[in-house]
């Protein structure tokens, strides 16, 4: 394809489609040129051509450019050309299943989908199955048993947090019984899944888009599924006694988030507020709890929770971090609590345990939990908060909202694992039980009994795990990550540089 002379117009189109009668298709990171010729007064134009462009705070637009030339055969020869181009590009989806969520967030599920991302689904030629779901988990029944899965190119979940948990969930649960792997072994490689998932935010969290592309806005999420971006990611699984109980993509929660997620449950009649109102009823409540975490550290690694390097588009700690000959993994399976090994134990009394495998970030909290935590890296990193005074308590939830290292107290510890397992001490054996009345005195006798009996009002025994926004149904648990067990229509957050030589910051 040859431009025309001296041009005195340059485009550079980061997401190009061209809309003709024989083409609808799109046009990756091309250079267009043209020049208007003052003695041709006949124009032959393209068809209106979109394009994305990058606008503030990661959001992305479609736009659109006609381009004109003197030349009705050469602009067809155009059109050919880019059309030829875009057939090449297999990383575009053509086919889609979308789940819509009617009911989550603010019941905006079905408008958003219809108004804001269908037509952009329609102008790139994308085919699309849609399901309205009508019960809790309907999606992931579907995915599991009904859903002919090699039609589609990938899966698009319209909703929070809650709607991508049931995608993945029956999504994986799929893979690994179409592969005839056992989800109930905590120490069974899982198989990666091969179709990518989508997020179209219309929840009333949606921290896992935020996560991921920097943004809770569904037009950008659309656009990202329509360019055929994919973003790796880590899968937690969780396990009580070899029985499989939930996977996790983002956060684990014992103790305070725990209390707030089962307090806010009771109080969904007050909407998206309710989270605000349980947070202060637990921050005044403040309760600890005992038990035992065992956990392995991820070991050969670059990185560590307290870098300043965030994991962003093109990571580089997750592309060195990433998955690994299998000696690694088959040498944590064969280790057990009961041996030396790498296994480390800890035994206290905790306010939080979190374990964040990613950020976890969100508008209210730009950094998240674990600011330098990363998608694609094979770890989570397992964050402990022992008891301690409500004032310092506060300080440590007030640094998810700053630039300051939160983890940098006293009373806080983190650690890059690859698997842990939490033990409560109300589950811990009559000989350990035993063991810590001797240590502590009598004392601890009637303490015993006054946190076995709430009714009195004093700290219950145990807490709940917040698994990704739902409540599991054991405390003591097994977690194990599996590295890079999903994908998403994403590529990770974007640096700020990549606007800094453009003339147009809106636009590439």
């Amino acid at each position: 394809m040859t431009p025309m002379d001296k041009p005195n117009r340059l485009l550079l189109l980061s997401e190009l489609r061209v809309r003709d009668t024989a083409y609808n298709v799109s046009l990756s990171r091309s250079l267009l040129t043209w020049k208007r010729r003052a003695s041709s007064p006949v124009y032959h134009p393209f068809r209106p051509m979109s394009y994305v462009e990058r606008c503030q705070q990661h959001r992305w637009r479609c736009a659109a450019v006609t381009f004109t030339c003197p030349d009705g055969g050469l602009c067809q020869s155009w059109v050919g050309a880019i059309a030829e181009q875009l057939a090449a590009i297999t990383s575009r989806p053509r086919r889609l299943l979308i789940y819509i969520n009617p009911y989550g967030g603010k019941r905006q599920g079905g408008r958003v989908y219809e108004q804001k991302v269908a037509p952009l689904f329609a102008q790139a030629a994308i085919s699309t199955h849609v399901i309205v779901t009508e019960h809790a988990n309907h999606a992931r029944d579907h995915l599991r048993t009904d859903a002919e899965l090699k039609k589609y190119d990938g899966v698009v979940c319209v909703g929070g947090d809650g709607m991508f948990s049931e995608i993945v969930h029956g999504l994986i649960w799929r893979t690994q019984m179409d592969s005839s792997l056992d989800p109930n072994s905590p120490d069974e490689t899982l198989t990666s899944c091969s179709l990518r998932i989508g997020i179209i935010p219309a929840g009333s969290t949606d921290c896992i888009c935020f996560a991921t592309v920097g943004t809770n806005d569904p037009v950008t999420s659309a656009l990202h599924i329509i360019v055929g971006d994919s973003q790796p990611m880590d899968v937690c699984s969780i396990h009580h006694n070899n029985t499989f109980l939930r996977y996790s993509v983002s956060l684990l929660g014992y103790g305070f988030y725990g209390d707030v997620l089962t307090d806010s449950e009771r109080k969904r009649w007050m909407g998206p507020v309710r989270y605000d109102f349980s947070g202060l009823k637990m921050f005044l409540t403040h309760h600890y709890y005992e038990g035992t975490v065992s956990y392995l550290p991820a070991r050969g690694v670059v990185g560590t929770p307290r870098d300043a390097a965030r994991c962003r588009s093109g990571c580089v700690v997750c592309q060195h971090n990433g998955p690994k000959p299998s000696e690694r993994a088959e040498k944590y399976e064969t280790d057990d609590c009961g041996n030396d090994g790498d296994w480390r134990t800890i035994r206290g009394k905790f306010l939080a345990i979190n374990a964040a495998s990613m950020s976890c970030a969100c508008p209210r909290s730009p950094k998240g939990l674990s600011p330098a935590a990363h998608l694609a890296d094979g770890t989570t990193d397992l964050i402990l908060v022992r008891k301690c005074s409500r004032f310092d308590f506060l300080r440590h939830l007030l640094r998810h909202t700053n630039k300051e290292d939160q983890f940098d107290l006293n009373f806080v510890e983190v650690h890059r694992v690859v698997r842990f397992r939490f033990m409560p001490r109300h589950c811990q054996s009559d000989s350990d039980l035993e063991l810590d009345l001797l240590e502590n005195g009598k004392r601890q006798i009637f303490g015993q009994i006054c946190r076995d009996h709430p009714a009195c009002g004093c700290a219950p025994a145990y807490s709940s795990w917040n698994c990704d926004g739902e409540i599991l149904t054991h405390t003591a648990i097994d977690v194990r990550v599996h590295c890079r067990l999903i994908k998403l229509f994403a590529r990770g957050i974007e640096e700020p540089q990549v606007f800094e030589d453009l003339t147009n910051p809106c636009a590439i």
